[in-house]
């Protein structure tokens, strides 16, 4: 499946973002918890505008995380009723623009408005195209049963299982181990 730039760096920022929750996160620790954990996430990721460096922000930011890892798991209907909610408490007015060496790409909010804000609201309309496509079962949670990690499968045919190399070498190994006990 293919989306466009900007909808499938929004996704992947929806899910580094939403797999720093312990269970999901590669320390097993919350890794969002201080303004630092804050600007490493965001050194990876290019959000243009507003960015406080502060610990309001960061509550901000998990509380975001928290609503899109529910989101992330709903099934199209209701991740319809929750994409237009964040919208519309955004008070979100979608607009074209290019900065920072991007090409023309969908901004809905003011780049001056709260960074949890801008990312709930990239976030849903980086959701409103997978929905229009009828992809939502490109969002998925690990396959790894002891993980919590969510991922967007973006391969041809959609086979993806894990959410890391990590999770699918330590599920394939249990396996193998099993089959070798017997």
């Amino acid at each position: 499946m293919l989306f466009a730039p900007d909808t499938e760096e929004a996704l992947e920022f929806v899910v580094a973002l939403a797999n720093t929750v312990p269970g999901a996160s590669r320390s097993g620790a919350d890794e969002l918890s201080t303004v630092g954990d804050l600007d490493r996430l965001l050194s990876a990721y290019t959000y243009s505008g507003r960015i406080d460096h502060d610990q309001a922000e960061v509550d901000g930011v998990r509380g975001a995380r928290d609503l899109l890892r529910q989101v992330w798991t709903l099934d199209r209907d209701a991740a319809v009723e929750a994409v237009n909610r964040m919208l519309r408490e955004a008070n979100a007015l979608p607009y074209l623009t290019r900065h920072d060496g991007s090409d023309w790409h969908i901004h809905a909010t003011e780049p001056d408005a709260p960074l949890a804000e801008r990312i709930r609201v990239e976030a849903a309309l980086a959701l409103i195209d997978v929905i229009r496509t009828n992809e939502t079962n490109r969002l998925r949670v690990c396959g790894a049963g002891d993980c919590t990690g969510i991922f967007i499968d973006l391969s041809k045919n959609g086979s993806k299982r894990f959410c890391s190399v990590r999770c699918g070498n330590r599920v394939n190994m249990v396996a193998f181990r099993a089959r070798k006990a017997h």
